[in-house]
């Protein structure tokens, strides 16, 4: 019952999102009390305040006037002093919740909103090219000392001037770039675009003309140098489904011949003309996709390794097949779903905003705004004692192992080390925060999708202890600007006082309201008995609708609905094989049934059909002892012998005779499922479909609920028809017509509940209005009714 009160705080955080900078407090006359409850009194501006606000974040349909909102709010007033009065806003409960929504708030008054804006604008305007660039890294610690900075800034550039005056770049990259990963490709990154490497490298990349060399670009691995070789159009993002043989790039020369076999049996099964998602089930060692077909997220250039990225975007037509593709990964089998284009900016900038707010760029905001802030904050460093505690920095600082006894030093202890807007802070506050924050020093690499390179620890205790020390500062500000939000913007005071509002509005409803018309099942039934007229079903028809994109698929979706219940999903978990004689479970079978569990757990209408064969010589007990074993194990691991069906062949399976001997020795899982929406979520994936590509709906429909039931009037049970609105194939069946009727309580249940709320709040408010007289100064209200 609580999702009223999330759904209230989204509405207050969405409109502190569009406020572009906090509303200075302006001294202003005193203003008229509008209402007053009790001894509470309520202001023309709080009820203005809240009355607009209303009025901005509601749908048009919902918006309401001046007067009907005054009884809205008043209903709210009453209810949090109910929750006040009952001490609910004294709770440590209700303190750190509040203190969660306040953070969530806070954040989009400290952040730069117009930059946030410029940097997603900017990285859409990237994201339409994609870049193909050298690299060349020399690292060096973000910690290290000056002189060594300065080295590698030094042979960086000289580095540099070797290339600009033509010497070969790959041939430096291989030779002096410490990112060992590229050097013996040249240096070469491949194609990438906005967001696949850190910020400087990416606006580096955008900035610098094709066969150009970029200035040293500062990262926290090092110096780079990047050469650009190219830029072409972005390609978009494609989605495709894949069959993974895993190979270590350590396997020797069996182990490679083993996978190439498996891919190239898996390439012949799908020449043949078997499902892509039955191979994939079977073959596939990519566990993450393999229940689903293979299927990806979307994927953009530079997100993949480039042999696999190459291939994926080389396919062109959905349903597609590569060859066999090798990368780093072992052997894959690509299918292309589905390519588009690069969504409108309009659509796609919320999630870019996201994403420059947490990627590399996030540093940049930071800065920004601490430099906005140190205008506002004065903050002085006592610089002995900042001397002094620098000092303390060794080198387990380095290996994220620093610490400290307290007391300290005479000369330390408790001594103020900055002052930030008069408020001191001191040396022992900041050791803490350095021991909360230190981590082991990054190894000098080079960024992302690149990895780093082994290094032995380098840097500087001193530099490492003065970057912690510019942090700390920069929180304290952060957190002093967050802790007097209130007093700055009028804006954010109301927003809070909205947020305390909601919440404990939603305790006392909670208790007085919600909990009780659901446990109270006597109340509920004497309501129904008393509102009867209420509760009356309309004539309804039964139907079954099942919309596909097109005709062809529409005729296959009959066809996998056909017959009765329960309908066969065409999928599969991967079978178990005996030696000879063999019926017991071992640990390599406790893996492959553990996914028939989960497949059946995530899926509460899945049945599955355990089938078991064997060959001529054994006995025709051995096949029904494997299904004894394989379906206790199922049971003991909680799935139910209704989800589960036995088919032992007594011998070998129909056709399979010919089959080689250790194949007919076989377990295998067959899916099936009661419900038409899964046999449609598993057509859909057969065909390389979105899951909601296809649907099916069925029940009753009364007047007004479906339009394509609707568009058969008059009623007649047993038509049947198939029509075609908007680019889809509906088949729409009517079967046996429901004349109106009362409803039961049974039926009526969750409508009886909902208004046997309604006259619980009416009572509870009724009773709140005799404890909290209400006052209304009449000529306010008339003046803002106008």
């Amino acid at each position: 019952m609580r999702v009223l009160t999330g759904g209230l705080l989204l509405t207050l955080l969405a409109a502190a999102c569009k406020t572009t900078t906090p509303t200075t407090v302006q001294t202003a006359p005193p203003q008229p009390t509008l209402l007053t409850l009790g001894n509470k009194s309520f202001t023309t501006d709080d009820f203005f305040q809240s009355f607009t606000k209303n009025q901005l974040s509601a749908d048009s349909v919902q918006r309401t006037d001046v007067r009907n909102y005054f009884d809205l709010y008043t209903n709210l007033k009453l209810k949090v002093l109910a929750a006040q009065a009952e001490g609910r806003d004294t709770t440590e409960a209700f303190r750190e919740e509040i203190d969660t929504y306040r953070k969530q708030l806070a954040q989009t008054y400290l952040t730069d909103k117009p930059l946030i804006e410029s940097l997603a604008a900017e990285a859409y305007q990237r994201m339409q090219q994609e870049v193909n660039a050298s690299h060349l890294l020399v690292a060096v610690s973000e910690d290290a000392a000056p002189s060594d900075t300065l080295a590698a800034y030094q042979r960086v550039q000289a580095l540099r001037q070797r290339a600009v005056a033509g010497e070969d770049f790959a041939k430096l990259a291989r030779e002096n770039s410490t990112d060992r990963s590229t050097a013996q490709m040249g240096g070469n990154l491949g194609y990438f675009t906005a967001f696949s490497v850190v910020y400087p490298l990416e606006t580096a990349a955008y900035k610098t003309s094709v066969g150009g060399i970029s200035q040293p670009v500062r990262t926290r691995y090092g110096y780079d140098l990047l050469k650009i070789n190219d830029r072409r159009p972005s390609r978009g993002l494609v989605r495709v489904a894949h069959i993974l043989v895993r190979l270590s790039p350590a396997a020797d020369e069996a182990g490679q011949q083993a996978a190439r076999q498996r891919i190239d049996a898996a390439y012949e099964r799908l020449q043949k003309g078997e499902a892509f998602d039955d191979v994939c089930r079977d073959l596939s060692d990519d566990v993450t996709s393999k229940l689903n077909g293979g299927v990806l997220p979307l994927i953009e250039t530079g997100r993949q390794v480039p042999a696999f990225e190459e291939a994926a975007f080389a396919l062109t037509k959905p349903g597609e097949l590569s060859k066999p593709v090798r990368t780093n990964y072992g052997w894959h089998i690509i299918k292309l779903i589905d390519r588009q284009g690069i969504q409108p900016y309009a659509d796609l900038a919320p999630s870019l905003r996201q994403r420059v707010a947490t990627d590399s760029r996030a540093e940049v905001l930071r800065q920004a705004t601490l430099q906005r802030l140190e205008k506002s904050y004065t903050v002085q460093a006592n610089k002995a004692i900042l001397a002094a505690t620098l000092a303390k920095a060794d080198s387990s600082l380095l290996r994220g192992q620093w610490r400290y006894t307290e007391p300290l030093d005479p000369a330390l202890q408790n001594k103020t080390l900055v002052t930030i807007a008069n408020q001191p802070f001191t040396v022992n506050q900041f050791f803490a925060y350095v021991r909360q924050k230190q981590q082991p020093a990054r190894k000098p690499g080079a960024p992302t999708p690149v990895q780093p390179v082994e290094q032995p620890l380098t840097g500087s205790p001193a530099v490492a202890m003065q970057r912690l020390y510019d942090r700390y500062v920069g929180d304290r500000l952060l957190a002093t600007e967050e802790n007097g939000l209130e007093q700055k913007s009028a804006e954010f005071r109301s927003l809070m006082n909205e947020i305390r509002d909601g919440v404990l509005m939603s305790q006392v409803m909670e208790a007085h309201v919600w909990e009780k018309s659901v446990a109270d099942s006597t109340g509920q039934l004497a309501y129904f008995d008393a509102h009867k007229d209420r509760y009356q079903f309309p004539e309804r028809i039964r139907a079954t609708l099942i919309t596909a994109p097109n005709d062809a698929q529409l005729t296959q979706a009959r066809e996998w609905l056909g017959g009765k219940a329960p309908y066969a999903l065409r999928r599969m978990s991967p079978a178990l094989t005996y030696a000879p004689a063999q019926t017991t479970v071992s640990a390599k079978d406790r893996e492959a049934l553990y996914e028939v569990v989960v497949n059946l757990t995530r899926n509460p209408d899945y049945i599955v059909e355990v089938a078991a064969s064997h060959d001529p010589a054994e006995r025709d007990s051995v096949s029904a002892g494997r299904i004894r074993n394989a379906v206790a194990f199922l049971r003991q691991n909680g799935i139910g012998l209704s989800r589960i069906m036995e088919k032992d062949y007594q011998g070998t399976r129909p056709g399979e005779a010919k089959q080689a001997a250790a194949t007919q020795r076989r377990l295998t899982f067959q899916y099936f499922s009661s419900n038409k929406a899964d046999v449609a979520q598993a057509l859909a994936g057969h065909l390389g479909l979105p899951a909601d590509a296809i649907t099916v709906s069925e029940g009753l429909f009364a007047r007004g609920d479906n339009p394509y039931v609707d568009g058969l009037a008059p009623w007649k049970a047993g038509t049947a028809t198939t029509l075609h609105p908007a680019g889809k194939a509906v088949s729409v069946q009517l079967g046996q017509i429901e004349p109106a009727r009362p409803k039961t309580f049974a039926e009526a249940r969750g409508s009886v509940i909902n208004d046997y709320q309604a006259q619980l709040e009416q009572q509870w408010l009724a009773q709140l209005r005799q404890q909290y007289p209400a006052q209304v100064n009449d000529a306010e209200l008339r003046k803002l009714a106008k």
